[in-house]
């Protein structure tokens, strides 16, 4: 006869065991199904240039509203110097004119036009020609300085007022720019992060590589040089290979793409803007078959970066922040145009 007696209920202890062991499964195969493949050292290469690239787009950008969040502090503060000249010069126009409403009340009172002038508020009634004949030569002169002076100062006052609201809004562009190149660079750092030490050393042992190979192409027949103030620059930037890139900085032992180049021709004698943008129109445009060596390359459709032509289809650059300042071929980045600088 078939038992109908109850299965005996499991302990509470193997219950916990197996609802823990279940979870843990559970978790291992969600896991398991939403973990991303880990890139392979070529594709975290590639990735990473791609990520370098966006960031060094924002951080040229940044530089430029650093140039002009500096250019407009400079205008403000001689406006306001002008504006503190200006009041000080109202001050001692109008103190004269006091002097003579002086004394006119001595010698037997004050023009009524002069005391209304002097009181209050003059600028309607100075506008009318019928209050201005009621006053004297002197009068009338001190009277149109003053006036004068006063639509003066009202515009440089209004100059600063749109200069303010302009510094305002590029220094706020200028936070917005950092921030993104700081973020491209920590994906960039992130995506280097996730490889095996293994894979990065290797990574970094074909940077090596292409670097040394790049150095022997450009040195060539005893290395290239240019003439004149180009030449110079070259000489002057080949001082700063194996120095670190890093965004924003102009030197001495770490800099981005367009400060090195400034930085070069400006111990050569040439003063260079600060940026990627304007230095592509510091000189005559040229194409890759005219280079010669020193002349600036621009790169990229949008001309973010900049390097020095180092001769033999090579360039030197301040390249990202894995390979610092180095020599590299022309060819491994989008040419746009050459730049002969005058002089």
């Amino acid at each position: 006869m078939a038992s109908h007696r109850r299965p005996k209920q499991p302990s509470r202890l193997r219950v916990t065991v197996l609802t823990a062991t279940a979870a843990a499964a559970v978790v291992l195969s969600a896991n398991g199904a939403s973990a991303a493949p880990q890139p392979s050292k070529d594709e975290a290469k590639a990735e990473v240039d791609a990520l370098y690239t966006e960031s060094e787009q924002a951080a040229e950008k940044a530089n430029g509203a650093k140039e002009r969040q500096d250019k407009l502090e400079k205008e403000i503060s001689q406006l306001q110097d002008q504006v503190a000249k200006g009041q000080d010069e109202l001050n001692t126009l109008r103190s004269a004119l006091g002097s003579m409403a002086s004394a006119q009340y001595r010698t037997g009172g004050i023009d009524n036009s002069l005391a209304l002038f002097l009181s209050g508020d003059p600028d309607s009634y100075l506008d009318k020609a019928s209050t201005m004949e009621q006053l004297s030569g002197k009068q009338v002169e001190a009277v149109q300085k003053i006036q004068a002076k006063q639509r003066s100062l009202a515009q440089k006052r209004q100059e600063a007022s749109g200069k303010l609201a302009d510094l305002a809004a590029t220094r706020k562009e200028l936070d917005e720019k950092k921030k993104a190149a700081q973020e491209k660079l920590a994906a960039a750092q992130a995506v280097l992060n996730s490889l095996s030490a293994d894979e990065r050393a290797k990574l970094g042992e074909d940077e090596k590589r292409a670097s040394r190979s790049d150095g022997d192409r450009a040195n060539l027949g005893g290395g290239a040089k240019g003439s004149g103030r180009a030449g110079q620059a070259l000489e002057n930037a080949k001082t700063q290979l194996g120095d670190a890139y890093h965004m924003g900085d102009t030197g001495p032992d770490s800099w981005d793409c367009s400060s090195l180049v400034q930085w070069a021709y400006g111990q050569a004698g040439v003063d260079l803007p600060r940026v990627t943008y304007d230095q592509a129109n510091a000189g005559r445009h040229l194409s890759l078959s005219e280079l010669q060596p020193g002349d600036l390359i621009l790169f990229y459709d949008d001309l973010h970066h900049v390097g020095l032509y180092a001769g033999n289809g090579m360039t030197l650059h301040a390249s990202n922040p894995r390979g610092g300042v180095k020599y590299e071929a022309v060819r491994n980045m989008p040419f746009q145009f050459g730049v002969r600088v005058a002089g």
